[in-house]
Formats: structure tokens, C-alpha cells, sequence
């Protein structure tokens, strides 16, 4: 009698188990229907839009063809937008992990999304059929980005030259595959940043630019508490390897002692290279996935707020060694 109790017990644990599973397996991520909007295409929105991608977003980062034979990696001519396998580059991902084709192109691209359902994924973290992306998109980060600004980006996102080309579809494999489906979440309306609130707008331009995400060491993908902004975030890719810097205000090992005018000047190097193009890469030490040549297209007053909510945040000492190995 007793085996048999026991026997039923089991059994219902292991369905328990096998239905919960099953419901993961299935069920879809937090998300609201896309907005049935269609974004003005006005040459302002548009404008503001391209600077969103080429500077602020840096989109082209992980959705353009890139060159990493010369400095910063410049996009590819021709190749803005239509998307990369990023776990072919990187080295030791496990999965499967697409930046997906998003220019205009209706079979390889998203030609035949709607305008909401682009501001969805941007900033919700859900496709055109509501599954989740891959949180490397930083979908957590534009969650902040305000109604106008994603729209403006929407806005330059339909008028891209199309791009044909086809690519496969992200694969994680388990648990990954329901774990991501508890990162999205909807944002739903974003007022614009107090521009005349330096810090503020500060942060908000520092968030949209996805700098923590870099800038903060993590532990099997989850941010290390107490280390935002600090660097030591190891990125090993078949190009090179590069650790993110400390970008705390600590006066030893981050940039406590850096003027604003040296903070300006660290990004205003590279725009002769973002103009007329860098030169190839000088050894492993040179090597960088900061996007300097997007980021020397900031203007001074953009840049004039970075610095100054860099200077409130937390300071960290943290030595970071940012080309280990390498010669400098």
C-alpha cells in the first residue's frame, strides 16, 4: 500500500514538473500589443533618428558589417543595418545569437513590420510575433529611451536602403531559452529627458548609450552589485580581446582625475578617423569594441553631460588591465 502511495506520489511530482516545464516552454513574455501608430517621416525625426543609430545607440555596433582589420571597426559601406551572427565573432558563447537584418528589406529585414511593433522590440524586447529577444540587444536600456527619440529612430529605421540578406535565427538552448523570457517588459510611455538638468540628462544619454552594460563586470551574465560603471567586463572576440575601462570617478583607477575638457578631447581624437576613415589595426593593444568613432560624433554639450553624471556615480577602485598581454 505504502509503494503504491508512494508510487502515486512520484508520479505526480514528475507531472507537476513536466506541465510546469511545458507551460514555460510555451507561455510567451510579459509584452502589450503593438501600437497601431505610423511614425511621421518629417527630415527633423529622421535626422535626430540617424543620429540616434550612428552616435547615441550605437546600433550599427552590433547590426552593421564591420572592418575590424583597421581601428574601432568602421561600418562596411553598403553594409549598414543588415545584421550579424555575433556568437560567430565572439569566442566561447554557447548559443546561437543573432543581431537580426533591420533594414527595410520585407523578406530578410523588417520591411513588413509595423512602426509599433519596431518601438515594441526597441524598447519592450519583443518581436513582431511576440517572442522575446535575446536581452544582448539592450532593450533594458532603451526602455529608457523617451516616445520622441524612439520614434525618430523608428523614423530613420524606415527610410534605410534596403538590405537582402538572410540570416538564422537565434538559438538558446536550455534553461536560457525560458530564462530570457522574464526580460522583457513593457515600457510604456517615456516623457523627454530635462535637458537643462545636466546630470539628468546626463544619465539619460549614458543609459540610451548602453554604458553600464559594458562598463560593469558580470558573473554568468548578471551584473556584478556594487560594480556599476567600474570596467573589468572581459570581451574576447576573434578580432581581439578587450576589458571595459573604469569609468567611475575613483582618483586612482577610474577617471576621478580627468578634466572635462580631457573627458571631451578622449573622444574628439578619433573624429579625423570617423571622417576620413581609421587605419588598420596597430597590434592587440589597439584593438577596442568602444564605439569611438560613433561616440566623436557627440556634441560638447552631450558630452558635457556624460561627465558630469559620471561624476556622481559611486566611485569604484578597480584596476582594470584593458589589453591583457598585450605590449602597450
Amino acid at each position: 500500500m505504502w509503494k503504491r502511495v508512494i508510487l502515486f506520489l512520484l508520479l505526480g511530482v514528475v507531472l507537476a514538473i513536466g506541465g510546469g516545464l511545458g507551460f514555460l516552454m510555451l507561455r510567451k513574455p510579459a509584452q502589450v500589443a503593438a501600437s497601431t501608430k505610423t511614425v511621421a517621416r518629417t527630415p527633423e525625426r529622421i535626422a535626430r533618428g540617424e543620429f540616434i543609430f550612428a552616435h547615441l545607440a550605437d546600433c550599427g555596433g552590433c547590426h552593421s558589417q564591420r572592418d575590424f582589420s583597421r581601428a574601432c571597426g568602421p561600418e562596411v559601406p553598403g553594409g549598414r543595418g543588415r545584421g550579424n551572427v555575433l556568437s560567430d565573432f565572439l569566442i566561447g558563447f554557447p548559443w546561437v545569437v543573432v543581431a537580426p537584418n533591420i533594414t527595410p528589406d520585407v523578406e530578410t529585414g523588417i520591411g513588413a513590420w509595423t512602426d509599433g511593433e519596431k518601438i515594441r522590440a526597441i524598447r519592450d524586447g519583443v518581436d513582431k510575433d511576440g517572442n522575446a529577444l535575446f536581452p544582448g540587444m539592450p532593450y533594458d536600456a532603451y526602455r529608457q529611451m523617451s516616445d520622441e527619440d524612439v520614434e525618430a529612430l523608428v523614423a530613420y529605421l524606415d527610410t534605410m536602403p534596403a538590405v537582402h540578406n538572410p540570416l538564422p535565427k537565434t538559438k538558446l538552448d536550455f534553461p536560457a531559452n525560458i530564462m530570457v523570457k522574464f526580460a522583457p517588459r513593457p515600457a510604456g510611455s517615456v516623457p523627454p529627458p530635462q535637458r537643462s538638468d545636466s546630470t539628468q540628462y546626463g544619465k539619460y544619454l549614458t543609459t540610451v548609450a548602453g554604458c553600464i552594460g559594458c562598463h560593469t563586470p558580470s558573473v554568468k551574465g548578471r551584473p556584478t552589485p556594487g560594480m556599476e560603471y567600474a570596467g573589468g567586463e572581459v570581451m574576447a572576440t576573434h578580432a581581439g580581446t578587450v576589458v571595459s575601462a573604469n569609468l567611475t570617478p575613483d582618483m586612482e583607477t577610474g577617471i576621478g582625475k580627468w578634466s572635462e575638457e580631457f573627458f571631451q578631447k578622449k573622444f574628439y581624437d578619433y573624429k579625423e578617423y570617423a571622417e576620413k576613415g581609421p587605419p588598420p589595426v596597430a597590434g592587440p593593444h589597439a584593438f577596442t569594441l568602444m564605439p569611438w568613432l560613433a561616440f566623436a560624433g557627440l556634441p560638447p554639450e552631450d558630452l558635457s553631460a556624460i561627465y558630469a553624471f559620471l561624476r556622481t556615480v559611486k566611485p569604484v577602485r578597480h584596476y582594470v588591465e584593458m589589453h591583457p598581454g598585450a605590449k602597450s
